[in-house]
Order: C-alpha cells, then sequence, then structure tokens
C-alpha cells in the first residue's frame, strides 16, 4: 500500500458493509441507457471497469421508482436503468454480480424529479405549486433550459406522499433482491426530497409543510424509515441532502443543514453526504464546485465553503461541521483529487472521499494508486463534456478517455501483427495514437517540427487558463505515458517523404493539425489586424520562453493590443478569446456571419459565457451580411438587417475555427501500406475529439 495515500486506501464501514478502501464511485448518472430501462451493455462496460479498477464503493446512478409520467425526466427517461416492478430485477443482477465479482460493494441511488425536471409536456409535481417564472428564477442553467415545459409543477397530495413513501420502499426492496448491498436516498439539488426540505420550494401548512424543520425533512425521514421497516436495520441506507443552499432567499442554512443531519441519523441513515446547491447567479453548478468559477464567480462566493483552490473539495468545511454533530460516516464529493482526499481523511473531515469524472477519466485509478503509480492516472480536466453528454441524455463521453461510454471492455488488447508505426504530429491526436499503439505492441516512432509536445494545447492553456480546466495536465501525463510505452520521440524534426522512404514504415498517422484561416476582407493585413496567423506565431515564440501561465499572468499588463478590440468569429475560438480580452480591460465586439455563437462549447458554459460578456460591456453581433473593409478606424460591415455599419476599434482579430492541413497527408500517398490522417489536419474540432480519433486509429492498426 502506498503510504502517501495511507487513509483513502485504508479499509472503511459503513453500517455492515466494508470497503477495501475509502473511494466511492458518486451515484451521478451515466445516461448509459439503451431505452428499455434494464441494465445495457455500456453500464456493464461502464461499472465493469470501475470495479476492476479498485474503487472501494460504487453507487449505480439514480433509477426509476415510479414510471409514471410526472415522476420527470430524471426518473422516467429512457436512458436511466428502472426498478419500479420486478421485471427488471434480473437485469440489475446482472450488474450487482458483475461488481461483486471484482470485490466490491455497490448501493443503488433511488431519486425523483422535481419541479425543473419533467418530461416534455407532462405536468412536474413537487411540494407546493410555482409559477413558471418562479421555476425557472430558481434554476436558470438548470437542464430544464432542454425541455420548454410551459404548465407549473402542481403540489401533492397527503395521500400521493404518502404513496411515493412506500414506492421508494419497494423500490429499495427490489434492489435487495437484485443483491445491491444498500441504497442511497437522494435528496438533494432540485429534486423532489429536497422541495420538501428547502423552504425555497416548499410554501405548504400541513405536516410535510415549511413551519418546522422536522415537517421539511418528513418526507425523507419517512422514506428511510420504510426501507428500514421493510428491509431490517441491518439493510444499508445512506442519504445525500443540500445541507446548505446559496443565491436566493429562504435557500437552506448549514446551521439548518447540521439539525437536519441529526435528523436524518435518527431516522435510521447508515451514512450521510451533505451537499451544496445554488440558485440564480450561484446557480446548480455549485454542484460542480469548479463550474461557479465560469465565466466568473459570484460576489461574494457562497459562503461556509472553502474556495482556495477553484472549487476543488469546497464543501470539506460543511462535512467537517456535520460530521461533528452526528456519529455515522460521513461522505464527501466535489472535484477531489487524490492527494486533497488524502489530506482531507487525515483532517478527520469526512470518512469518505467521492469521485466520479476523475474515476471516469481513470477507472484505473484507485489501482493505480495502490501500486504507487500515482503519475500514471489520466487527469480529469474538468472539461465539461461528461455533464454535456448528462444535458442532453446522451452517452456519457470523456475527453481523456475515448472508451467510456463505448460497450467494450475498457481494455487495450495487443494486436495480432506488430507493425513499424510512425506518428506525425506532437498534439493530443498524435499524442493519443501514439500511446495507444504502443501499448498495443507496435513499434512507433512519433516526428513533431516544434521542440516540445503539445500542438496548440499550450496556446488554449493560455487563453482558458488553469484554474479551472487543466490543459496542461493533458501534455504533461500523455508525454509520459509515450515514453514510458516506449515510443520513439523525434522533437525538432519534420518528418517528410524522403524519411519514409528511408524508413520503410508500415503505417503513418499524419496528425500535424489544422490552418489558420485569414478571411478576404479588404484591408486584412493592415497594421491593426492581428490575424490567426500571426497571433498564433508571437504566441508560440513567447510560451518558448514562458509557460501559459507565466505567460497569463504577464498579459494583466501588456498585451499588443488595443483598447477596443473587433474579434472576427464568434465561435468558441472568439468567445473564450472575447473573455480572455475582456477580464484584461478591453472594450470587446464579436461579430459573425453565423446566427449563432459560441457554437461547439459545452452548452453550460455557452449560456453562462452569453449572459457574461454583454453584462461586461462586449456587444456581440451574429449574422451579418457582409465583410466590407478594414480601415484605420476599425471594421466596417453590413449587419443582418441590410445596415451598413463601422465599429471602432484599434485592434481587429481573426479567431476563425482553423482548417484542414492535409498537404502532408497527400504527399505521403503511396509511401506506405497504410496511412491515415485524425485530428485537425481530417477535420478541425475540439481536443476530444482528437483523442478519441487517435484512440480509434490506433486500435484498428
Amino acid at each position: 500500500m502506498s503510504n502517501q495515500f495511507r487513509k483513502l486506501l485504508e479499509p472503511g464501514q459503513i453500517g455492515n458493509v466494508k470497503t477495501k478502501n475509502r473511494i466511492f464511485k458518486t451515484g451521478a448518472g451515466s445516461t448509459l441507457g439503451d431505452g428499455s430501462g434494464k441494465v445495457s451493455l455500456k453500464h456493464k462496460a461502464f461499472y465493469g471497469a470501475l470495479a476492476r479498477g479498485g474503487v472501494g464503493l460504487i453507487v449505480v446512478e439514480a433509477g426509476t421508482i415510479d414510471r409514471a409520467p410526472e415522476a420527470g425526466i430524471a426518473s422516467g427517461s429512457g436512458t436511466f436503468l428502472r426498478f419500479d416492478t420486478d421485471e427488471f430485477i434480473p437485469s440489475l443482477r446482472e450488474l450487482v454480480e458483475l461488481i461483486h465479482n471484482n470485490n466490491c460493494p455497490t448501493f443503488f441511488q433511488m431519486m425523483m424529479g422535481g419541479a425543473t425536471e419533467s418530461a416534455p409536456g407532462v405536468q412536474a409535481v413537487s411540494s407546493s405549486f410555482l409559477t413558471q417564472a418562479e421555476v425557472k428564477e430558481r434554476q436558470p442553467y438548470h437542464k430544464a433550459y432542454l425541455v420548454d415545459n410551459p404548465q407549473s409543477p402542481r403540489e401533492l397530495t397527503i395521500e400521493e406522499i404518502e404513496g411515493l413513501v412506500d414506492k421508494f420502499a419497494l423500490a429499495a426492496e427490489r434492489a435487495s433482491k437484485a443483491g445491491f448491498d444498500g441504497v442511497e436516498v437522494n435528496g438533494g439539488n432540485g429534486h423532489l426530497i429536497n422541495a420538501f426540505i428547502s423552504r425555497v420550494w416548499n410554501r405548504r401548512h400541513d405536516k410535510y409543510g415549511y413551519e418546522s424543520l422536522e415537517n421539511r425533512s418528513r418526507f425523507l425521514v419517512e422514506i428511510v424509515q420504510a426501507i428500514k421497516k421493510r428491509l431490517g436495520q441491518d439493510f444499508v441506507v445512506t442519504v445525500n441532502f443540500n445541507a446548505a443552499e446559496y443565491g436566493i432567499e429562504n435557500a437552506t442554512t448549514l446551521e439548518e443543514g447540521l439539525k437536519f443531519a441529526r435528523i436524518i441519523q435518527g431516522a435510521g441513515a447508515d451514512a450521510i453526504l451533505g451537499r451544496s446547491h445554488g440558485y440564480k447567479d450561484v446557480s446548480m453548478d455549485i454542484v460542480w464546485p469548479e463550474r461557479i468559477f465560469i465565466p466568473e464567480p459570484p460576489d461574494p462566493l457562497p459562503k461556509d465553503c472553502d474556495w482556495s483552490q477553484y472549487g476543488a473539495g469546497a464543501f470539506a468545511p460543511i462535512a467537517a461541521a456535520i460530521k461533528k454533530v452526528v456519529e455515522v460516516p460521513i461522505l464527501l464529493s466535489g472535484r477531489i483529487y487524490p492527494e486533497l482526499g488524502e489530506s482531507i481523511l487525515r483532517q478527520g473531515k469526512a470518512d469518505f472521499i467521492g469521485m466520479t469524472r476523475r474515476l471516469q477519466a481513470d477507472p484505473e485509478l484507485p489501482n493505480k494508486l495502490a501500486s504507487g503509480r500515482a503519475d500514471e492516472i489520466a487527469p480529469c480536466t474538468a472539461c465539461s463534456h461528461c455533464l454535456e453528454s448528462n444535458s442532453f441524455r446522451l452517452p456519457v463521453v470523456c475527453r481523456i478517455n475515448a472508451d467510456l461510454g463505448g460497450e467494450e471492455e475498457y481494455v487495450i488488447k495487443p494486436a495480432n501483427i506488430k507493425k513499424k508505426v510512425v506518428v506525425v504530429g506532437g498534439g493530443p491526436a498524435a499524442m493519443e495514437a501514439a500511446r495507444v499503439a504502443a501499448i498495443r505492441g507496435h513499434d512507433v516512432s512519433l516526428y513533431e517540427k516544434e521542440r516540445k509536445l503539445g500542438g496548440l494545447l499550450p496556446l488554449a492553456a493560455l487563453v482558458k487558463g488553469t484554474e479551472v480546466e487543466d490543459i496542461p495536465a493533458i501534455v504533461s501525463y500523455l508525454n509520459n505515458q509515450i515514453r514510458k510505452a516506449g515510443v520513439k520521440v523525434h522533437l525538432g524534426e519534420a518528418f517528410t517523404p524522403s524519411i519514409a522512404d528511408k524508413i520503410k514504415p508500415d503505417v503513418v498517422v499524419v496528425a500535424t493539425g489544422g490552418l489558420s484561416v485569414v478571411p478576404q476582407i479588404p484591408g486584412i493585413y493592415r497594421r491593426n489586424v492581428m490575424t490567426n496567423t500571426k497571433l498564433h506565431r508571437q504566441l508560440k515564440m513567447l510560451l518558448k520562453l514562458f509557460g501559459p501561465n507565466t505567460l497569463r499572468w504577464l498579459t494583466k499588463f501588456w498585451m499588443p493590443l488595443g483598447k477596443r478590440v473587433v474579434i472576427i468569429g464568434g465561435a468558441i475560438q472568439g468567445c473564450e478569446l472575447a473573455e480572455f480580452l475582456v477580464k484584461r480591460g478591453r472594450k470587446v465586439t464579436i461579430v459573425d456571419t453565423a446566427e449563432k455563437l459560441c457554437e461547439l462549447m459545452p452548452i453550460r458554459n455557452k449560456i453562462k459565457l452569453l449572459k457574461w460578456l454583454p453584462k461586461k460591456g462586449a456587444t456581440l453581433i451574429s449574422g451579418i451580411k457582409e465583410y466590407v473593409e478594414i480601415t484605420k478606424n476599425g471594421l466596417t460591415i453590413v449587419t443582418g438587417e441590410g445596415k451598413r455599419q463601422t465599429i471602432e476599434a484599434d485592434t481587429i482579430v481573426t479567431a476563425l475555427p482553423l482548417k484542414p492541413d492535409s498537404e502532408l497527408f497527400k504527399a505521403l500517398e503511396g509511401k506506405a501500406p497504410e496511412i491515415y490522417n485524425i485530428g485537425d489536419c481530417r477535420e478541425p474540432r475540439l481536443i476530444i475529439h482528437a483523442i478519441a480519433e487517435g484512440n480509434r486509429i490506433a486500435r484498428a492498426i
């Protein structure tokens, strides 16, 4: 056992369930269902990989306790598991056996959608009636933006509430019959149980009303008690709930949360996870705490939390406070990395550390910690792609782990025939292709004309920053992995057709990146214009002298740009550049011929950024008909309404998507039996697509 992670790898116990370590996969959803409500092949691949990877406990994502339409999109959608009838027990049993065969206990999470989670066209249920305006005010960035439901949620009757308590208990019984070691009752977020606990939603005046803590928690307490009565005190029941809420009047305070924790323990819960939730400007994104900093944190930041690490471990003070008032184990989650988890456990702030996104990025994380290979863990960079998948009810995907969301076991299998493979390029597509090909046993050489690996990733890190989204970690991880796998790396050496003739590879994978696009506008080469090409050239030169973080810090004091900047290009590249410049005091205008801005950006980021930029004085002009001319005074355009307009600017910056660079790919035709082009040189997209393509091609060689 690694002494560095002694507490994290220490055995633990919740009720009568023993765990081999203190790491657990939280009940966050994967949306890997196939529409049948039964365990899919994708579920088996995902949870099988987690169990083999050595995690101490798996909380399987929330399933349906009630198939009624008003149960909500989070409880009734076809992507979710069902256990509202006995017909689903055999399917769930197969999943449990798969997990148990790897010496890992597992709980099933139970929840029911709340006021913001109704199925399309179906009236939601809640503790109380709220108008649609009130619902949207409470959850402005919630999944509800995908479901335009004009109906306000209706108030549940007492008879309906009591019926739901029975349904939770029946669902727990099915989970027990399927072999689950326990259940987790999800009383957090904006889900139905929290609609009773929180006065933000609860306006009732009966025994489930808002007048007392006992009444507000009665629904949750009755669920826990009903499960224990039906299955016995030894059947483990854990609870997660909003121990503190922020951003709106009547939100649950931590003082109330501590009292709720004692009530929940008294009801019979065997462990407690106290989480945070936000409304309005704080938004529900606080569940993924680093996201509160995108694009800029609220002022003030929510109290009671630790924001010193940009969201990592933010809720540790809340867990520590709960731990002081109850005796049952305390679970904690929220962007926690292994070193931080170890520190939290050693300080006695919590008993178990929850991870989901980090385990999605690398299911082998626990095994790697235990075997002293922490440096080989694939990093979760908080890119939001997995959250994006969940928002659109698509199978979960991961930027760094291309296997996630697939049906096959997350195992790289040896090649049947070993080949001499050349990978050309040093970006994420190239490095991933080289890594996987080498692991499969191929003889791999990588050629990169620059002196450093990473492609455009250092430039992206300069613009995005690294406090929230750690892009340099991708470069570090892949660089480390290809060298450990035995890839022969040739830096500062461009691969040419003549080299191919000399070394005679069996396979060439071309991943040389994309080309900058310079729009053909009169005046585009004026001195007040910074084209993509010119900008990339200057930044690459500076990045050779300074790392992304240092250079980003220096830009706070000086940049070769005027105070008024027009950005030509409103896709992800232009919008992220706009955020960067606004934060450095520039007056920014974005212009684009496209009708929609921030394309390719994760939807949660997009919604927030498109609200934030105008608040900070930026002007967004989409759907323009023509770029007329660039002069010393600025840019002249024709708007979508046909109006000629000159936007005054000191500097014009082009930030258009790249175009494919297929020159080398074409020049190598016939130089090897197999030639592939991947990444931006094939089709410029995002990092996640580049890595997925590199992985796919390397597995096919």
